[in-house]
């Protein structure tokens, strides 16, 4: 079940939200159209799940193209909802955007509350009274920042939402999409989802939050995570872009998969392989794409250079991929290849596998020798996933040098076809048995 929530601008629709999922995943600021496209939250009360869509304020007459972008996404947030929350600002009182709002309701057919918010104290209840001129029934009495009346709302909102014979959802993979402002993050988004689910504009930081976003593919559901860009940590100048950098990075923490988006123009600079970095650090499978190929095409040398920079840089040797969002050309390909490396995260080698590997491993480079005793690598198995993670038992812990372990590591990654997975090696000394002690 799902509720619109939607009002004017600065009415306090994001705090509210906030306070109603006990969540700071919605962005706030005091400045009016922080909030652009619309946000889906759980939320639950009394043993009823149900989501929450954060939209942006809708001001029917501003004339901005992004103006125009928000209220297509909070109308189709209308569309896509079965009860509709509209917030108003009591302090400020009824204005036209709110009677123009109210009968956009009316029309849709939705069952209403209207919120009356900022209402901080107990003597300042009276505010909300105004709101029954716009015929949806008693407002309530609510204050995002203080908590007040909270309760009261979720319950008119459990009251009014109809009954949910839902299946609860599985666990699904999750696909964020990071990068640097303006590479084509949403443009690519909106075509995997075959819509403009997601604003864009040639306008750089347009996306202000990091969207979730379900996709089907072939059967295999997914959630999409479209992110607001993230500058080098200099230029982050104003609070609301501080804050939508965090959203980004909490979006990376909870991904299985990351997309990191770069511009075909600029090729892979030092701001993509910091954010790469980041979502390998996460444990999060990580793969480069250069988008708007159809602008900036590279040669093939070119692109060879960009993909070798990549490997030499990070450890996890990520695939650089090409595509045009614009176009279309490669989309497909590289949502598969988010696909392939999400099944890597939690799949499993058979241990007979990984010990025939292992044997394999010493024939090609003999393991190395401290004071004439050899390291012996005698048994590997997996004992975890997302990220995969191995065990090798060994005679001696000592005798493992790094350059042997990334040596195992790497003929792993190439065995396996695991470029760009974080992986965990651990090597346990066998104990030894007491036939065997000197």
């Amino acid at each position: 079940m799902k509720v619109a929530v939607v009002g004017y601008p600065n009415v306090g629709k994001s705090s509210l939200v906030n306070r109603l999922t006990q969540s700071r995943e919605a962005v706030v600021h005091e400045r009016a159209g922080i909030t652009r496209d619309r946000k889906e939250l759980a939320c639950e009360w009394n043993g009823r799940r149900f989501t929450l869509i954060d939209t942006g304020g809708m001001d029917f007459l501003d004339a901005d193209p992004i103006s125009g972008s928000i209220r297509e996404q909070a109308q189709a947030a209308i569309n896509d909802a079965q009860l509709a929350l509209l917030v108003v600002d009591a302090k400020a009182g009824m204005r036209p955007g709110d009677q123009e709002m109210a009968d956009l309701l009316r029309r849709s057919g939705l069952p209403v509350v209207v919120a009356a918010n900022k209402i901080d104290a107990v003597h300042d209840t009276a505010l909300m009274y105004e709101f029954h001129g716009l015929g949806l029934g008693d407002p309530i009495a609510v204050s995002a920042a203080q908590g007040l009346g909270s309760g009261d709302l979720l319950d008119a909102l459990v009251e009014k939402l109809p009954e949910d014979d839902e299946e609860p959802e599985e666990d699904v993979m999750r696909l964020a999409v990071v990068g640097r402002p303006n590479v084509g993050k949403s443009t690519l988004v909106n075509r995997w989802l075959g819509e403009d689910r997601v604003i864009v504009s040639d306008v750089a930081g347009t996306t202000r939050d990091a969207i979730d976003l379900p996709l089907e593919v072939d059967g295999r559901k997914l959630i999409v995570v479209d992110t607001a860009g993230m500058r080098r940590q200099a230029k982050v100048q104003e609070s609301v872009e501080y804050f939508t950098t965090l959203r980004t990075q909490r979006a990376v923490e909870r991904a299985d998969v990351a997309l990191v988006v770069c511009d075909a123009k600029d090729g892979i600079t030092a701001q993509d392989l910091r954010m790469a970095e980041l979502a390998m650090k996460e444990s999060c499978a990580t793969a480069l794409v250069l988008n708007k190929w159809d602008e900036h095409p590279l040669t093939e040398e070119d692109l060879k250079h960009e993909r070798a920079h990549a490997q030499n840089k990070l450890r996890l040797r990520p695939k650089v991929l090409t595509a045009s969002a614009k176009t279309g050309r490669q989309v497909t390909r590289i949502l598969e290849e988010a696909i392939m490396l999400g099944d890597k995260m939690s799949g499993r080698i058979p241990t007979p596998q990984l010990n025939k590997f292992l044997s394999e491993v010493q024939q090609v480079r003999q393991p190395p020798a401290k004071q004439g005793h050899r390291l012996k690598l005698i048994y590997m198995a997996q004992i975890g996933e997302r990220p995969p993670r191995f065990a090798i038992q060994v005679n001696s812990r000592s005798r493992v040098t790094r350059d042997y372990a990334y040596f195992i590591e790497n003929r792993l990654r190439a065995r396996y076809g695991m470029d760009g997975v974080p992986l965990v090696i651990d090597f346990n000394e066998r104990t030894q048995r007491r036939s065997e002690r000197p």
